[in-house]
């Protein structure tokens, strides 16, 4: 019997009792709307450009002079091997839609070059292998090596997921034995960059599953499911050494040995043990990968105390360390979380990587905990902070996503250090798997995409279909047609914002139904072919203030529309967001269809008002107090201290237009309220 690819996705725990919710044993499947012209754009657009990147910066050179196949300088930076392996995973993705034969090529291609470059005890790093062979695993702060190696990986569970005959499998299996052995003799090596963690989890994962159908087909059972190689080889690995090595790695922490610099241990997560820390800090994504590996080994292991740090680390980072889009990182310098509540939105990192590594530790987090809060931060993120990063054209991209930009900025083609663009491609490749779950009682639905949904439960296999207008629209409909064989719990996430909702079953109004503590609408029936369930909520655009403790937007307000943040940006012949004065804040906001690159987006229109300072005035400060003065009358151009109309488009679909200022944070104004005596 031959091996057969999954419909499982990015994170496929072994079914155990330690999660809450696991991913759906069936398949999701996104059909049209704002996601799928989006992963529409990627497949057509965004990977091409990812894999002529690729070629044109030096990637698949590196991998040349690995193989010995080319001579020349090395490509930096040391971490170029990561890019390509996140490409490939974006390709194994996009596989379950349907093989593209530019991208089968370019795969094919690739995977055969790293298996050259491989060296015959399975270490695999370009840059050491080429630039350093005398250090391996000498420089654990910024050497990269095992965050490379993670990054392989994951794109090789990917293929095995994907398609019946894996390439890449053999090579991260030799490469996983390597890093078995190589760690075991050298206790005290921390990696400096997380990643592997997760990656080591997932691997032993898919192990588990490739080695259980080999049994199956040779009539053995669950016997001898723990090998990563048919045993008796010299090969032969229990795939439960790639989770202890996981355990191990993430247990290291916490000893301050980490230092490069003016980054000191707390910047690499090394100041306090992973399972005592309750404070998330230092660089943002290094902190996201890592505790997205701690979610992963809970998941796993049940360690209680790896889960109680999550929690008391998301809680410290939601309650003042993230911005309203969702985006992490308030420091340029270390790319790092601030102190509580640092929060500036002109000098906001929020690297693109950072949205990815939130959203892959939130769905871990849904995944062990069964909290809607998890899954609405992860929507937030999504639309906001990852999006804006992505440009419109499908081939340009922001590393950096600040929420208030005076110059303008835009957006490059790729980075020399390009690790967002292709974390971009492997996430929107694989969102199906980030949308629906099941426990023993059902489904849950946690983000709103047009899709059909195959479901287990039960011992039977039913389906339906999701509707929705999603995020224009507040709209969301179920369609039962293929119903389980007995009651099942439908639960679908009720966004925290939505406070005025109403929910429909067959037409009938279920006024008692409300969320549950888990932030879940629950219904639970014995389904029948043809059953609807609708949730509808007002999608009204509304002002949001800030905690009064993040001092650089104090006294500011916030537009949003549904899962939406909204940044003013000015369209052609409109006011200049960093004249703005302030919002008006007891106008109406109106609502207008509008273009942007040709993508369809819901604008805002707002009453705000442009500075008013006399004429040669040059010093910045006056006395306190009210001051007020008539209100001037529009006219067709915004002057000094006029009203006008400021225009306000989706954050995620600032900068495509021209370079031009923007601005997330306005401050408020009363009606007769100006900023100058």
């Amino acid at each position: 019997m031959a091996f057969m690819p999954s419909s499982e996705g990015p994170v496929q725990p072994v079914p155990h009792h330690h999660a809450r919710l696991y991913p759906l044993a069936g398949s999701a499947r996104i059909q049209g709307g704002f996601w799928g012209e989006r992963q529409r754009l990627n497949r057509e657009v965004s990977i091409p450009h990812g894999a002529e990147m690729l070629n044109e910066w030096g990637n698949l050179d590196n991998f040349r002079m690995a193989a010995g196949l080319a001579s020349g300088e090395y490509h930096l930076p040391a971490f170029m091997d990561s890019d390509l392996y996140k490409v490939l995973e974006a390709v194994a993705w996009e596989r379950q839609h349907g093989a593209e034969p530019a991208h089968e090529a370019f795969f094919a291609e690739a995977v055969n070059l790293i298996g050259q470059a491989q060296r015959q005890d399975g270490y695999l790093n370009t840059y050491y292998q080429v630039s350093k062979p005398g250090k391996l695993f000498t420089e654990p702060e910024m050497g990269h090596e095992l965050y490379c190696a993670g990054h392989l990986l994951q794109a090789a569970v990917a293929e095995s997921r994907s398609r019946e005959r894996a390439l890449l499998w053999p090579i991260a299996t030799k490469l996983a034995r390597h890093l078995v052995k190589a760690m075991a003799q050298r206790p005290a090596f921390v990696p400096g960059h997380p990643e592997i963690e997760m990656a080591l989890v997932e691997m032993y994962r898919e192990a588990v599953r490739r080695r259980a159908h080999d049994n199956a087909a040779s009539g053995l059972g669950q016997r001898g499911a723990d090998a990563l190689t048919p045993p008796g080889t010299d090969d032969s690995m229990p795939a439960q050494s790639l989770l202890a090595l996981a355990g191990d790695l993430a247990g290291r922490r916490g000893k301050s040995t980490l230092s490069f610099g003016s980054f000191g241990p707390s910047y690499f997560q090394d100041d306090v043990e992973l399972a005592k820390a309750d404070k998330v800090r230092g660089h943002a994504v290094r902190a996201l990968y890592l505790l997205s590996g701690a979610a992963d080994l809970f998941i796993e292991t049940g360690r209680r105390d790896l889960l109680e740090a999550c929690e008391a680390q998301w809680l410290d980072m939601v309650s003042s360390k993230t911005y309203i889009t969702g985006g992490t990182g308030s420091r340029h310098k270390d790319e790092a979380f601030g102190e509580p509540f640092e929060l500036p939105p002109d000098r906001a990192y929020c690297e693109t990587c950072a949205a990815v590594a939130s959203i892959m530790w939130n769905w871990r987090m849904t995944l062990a905990t069964g909290e809607a809060r998890y899954a609405e931060l992860t929507e937030r993120t999504l639309y906001n902070a990852l999006l804006a990063g992505w440009g419109l054209d499908g081939k340009s991209y922001f590393y950096v996503n600040p929420l208030q930009s005076k110059q303008g900025s835009s957006r490059q083609r790729w980075y020399r250090v390009a690790c967002c663009p292709p974390n971009v491609m492997r996430l929107v490749a694989s969102l199906e798997h980030y949308l629906v779950t099941q426990d023993p009682g059902g489904v849950q639905l946690h983000q709103f995409v047009p899709m059909r949904v195959s479901a287990s439960a039960f011992g039977a296999t039913w389906g339906f279909q999701v509707d929705t207008g999603y995020p224009w629209e507040g709209w969301v409909l179920v369609r039962i047609d293929e119903p389980p064989a007995a009651q099942v719990d439908l639960a679908i996430r009720l966004p925290s914002w939505a406070k005025d909702f109403s929910l429909e079953l067959n037409g009938s109004a279920q006024h008692e139904m409300g969320p549950a503590a888990d932030g879940y609408l629950h219904v639970k029936r014995a389904w029948a072919a043809g059953d609807e369930l609708a949730l509808r909520f007002p999608m009204t655009a509304r002002l949001t203030s800030p905690d009064q403790r993040i001092d650089a937007v104090r006294g500011c307000v916030a537009v949003e529309r549904g899962p939406l943040v909204y940044c003013f940006e000015p369209a052609p012949g409109a006011g200049t967001p960093s004249g703005l004065a302030g919002l008006l804040v007891g106008s109406p906001i109106v609502e207008r269809s509008a273009q942007v690159l040709g993508t369809s987006v819901i604008e805002l229109a707002c009453q705000a008002r442009n500075f008013d300072l006399p004429e040669g005035r040059c010093w910045p400060y006056y006395p306190y107090g009210p001051h007020q003065r008539e209100e001037p009358t529009p006219s067709g151009t915004a002057q000094a201290g006029q009203v006008f109309e400021a225009r306000a488009v989706p954050y995620f679909a600032w900068a495509n237009r021209e370079r031009a200022a923007m601005r997330v944070w306005v401050p408020k104004l009363g009606p007769r309220e100006h900023w100058a005596p």
